[in-house]
């Protein structure tokens, strides 16, 4: 994943660096100049004091001391070309060359000479150029040393700079991300930079088109589910007075059928409306709820379903808690919850309810169901929640709408729903997590 800040960043102290390799560059050739410039006015000095010197040239006595020690060699020629004197030895010194300053082409590299005719003589004094190169780059050297040392605390600021400037978009990312699933608000942009503006109000223009499209996906689903409820319950009412009319027995299996059917497709109405009804985007007002006084009477009201099926249901273990937030949906959190794990338990199982309190920051209250049911693959629980999802192989009747329920219940208390293996790997439990109010004791 490509970073802006990265990138920014990157770019930035390559650019500090080739400015500061174009100014090294630079500084060198300046250096250059100025050494050719200084060693061309001591050559030409020099050609001229030994002209006007009565010296004999021979190696005994040497060159002046007003020569400057500059690895200059002397060379006196005679007019008809013959070497008389030279001042020390090289392995490869420039030939007789033209009068003036001229730069001549040797196989050990390039000589700098300055030649001067005197009495019956010419006299050369030649400086190697790599003479002058290598003072030209210690004096570049000595030049960029320092940004070179300040080129890592240059980097360190640019980044500084960098996360400074970018910190805006990336407290952009994190407010996004930090966002509720059901937060549909729009984001503020009043504080954005220009460049950061455009991204949030089009993000915005893309959270109402999608609240618009969940609001009609929501009123779709009341609406339908209320248009239902009215003939649905007509007839479950006109099936029953069938049933109890005297019909012959193989008439009696056909209308159980469709007792049971109009019953399933009751229920799915009821979670229907339900669902529209905790998605809806008005605020409840939370009030204070006896948690386990609310499990204690939803457990009371399941019983009876529990022993026709021969399933053993109770509390395990109850605390006083108490939570903010809207009793009938929290009742219809624990009747799906229960209905749930009493439709997958096979006969003779166990559906156990637990409720405790949980010390920590904030303070939570963990609702716990537990069953001995075939529970829910490692991999199906991420999709359990999913709407109308089913895991596959199930033969147990049922909508796909409980989970999805509950996690939308939950969600809207501030709370969160996970599903764990039951007591030896046996079975599901399914674990809900709500803020809970203080002043009861905890575990």
């Amino acid at each position: 994943m490509t970073s802006l800040r990265n990138t920014l960043l990157a770019w930035l102290v390559a650019a500090v660096v080739l400015v500061g390799c174009g100014g090294a560059w630079a500084t060198y050739r300046n250096s250059l100049a100025e050494a050719n410039a200084f060693f061309d006015y001591h050559l030409r000095e020099t050609a001229m004091l030994l002209r006007d010197r009565a010296l004999g040239f021979d190696a005994a006595r040497g060159l002046p001391s007003e020569v400057p020690d500059y690895d200059f060699v002397v060379q006196v020629w005679s007019l008809d070309g013959v070497r008389i004197y030279l001042s020390r030895p090289h392995a490869v010194v420039p030939g007789l060359t033209r009068l003036g300053l001229s730069t001549e082409e040797t196989p050990a590299g390039r000589w700098r000479v300055f030649g001067v005719e005197a009495v019956g003589r010419v006299i050369q004094v030649a400086q190697p150029m790599d003479v002058r190169e290598q003072r030209a780059a210690r004096m570049a050297l000595r030049t960029i040393t320092p940004f070179a040392v300040l080129v890592p605390a240059l980097a360190l600021l640019v980044a500084w700079i960098v996360g400074r400037v970018v910190r805006p978009v990336q407290s952009f990312a994190d407010a996004l991300r930090a966002r509720h699933p059901d937060d549909l608000t729009p984001v503020p942009v009043a504080d954005l930079p220009d460049e950061v503006r455009p991204v949030a109000m089009s993000v915005n223009d893309l959270l109402a088109r999608l609240r618009d499209a969940l609001e009609r996906e929501r009123l779709f689903i009341a609406e339908a589910a209320h248009e239902l409820r009215t003939p649905l319950t007509a007839l479950s009412l006109q099936v029953e007075s069938l049933a109890a009319t005297g019909i012959a027995a193989e008439q009696r299996s056909a209308v159980q059928s469709l007792q049971s059917g109009v019953a399933r497709a009751t229920r799915l109405v009821e979670q229907l409306l339900a669902v529209a009804r905790e998605e809806s985007s008005g605020v409840r007002e939370h009030l204070p709820v006896q948690l386990d006084e609310l499990a204690r009477q939803t457990v009371a009201d399941f019983v009876p379903l529990a022993e026709a099926a021969s399933i053993d249901l109770g509390i395990d273990r109850s605390m006083p808690v108490r939570v903010a937030g809207e009793e009938d949906s929290l009742r219809t959190l624990l009747r799906n919850l229960l209905d749930n794990a009493i439709r997958y338990t096979p006969a003779g199982g166990r559906v156990d309810v637990g409720l405790t309190l949980r010390d920590g920051e904030p303070l939570a209250a963990e609702l716990t169901v537990t069953d001995t049911g075939p529970g829910i693959p490692q991999a199906q629980r991420s999709r359990a929640f999913g709407r109308f999802h089913r895991v596959p192989g199930t033969t147990v009747t049922g909508s796909g709408l409980g989970l999805s329920l509950v996690q939308t219940v939950a969600r809207g208390h501030g709370g969160q729903v996970a599903l764990e293996d039951g007591p030896g790997g046996v079975g599901l439990r399914v674990v809900v997590r709500l803020p809970a109010l203080p002043g009861l004791p905890a575990s």
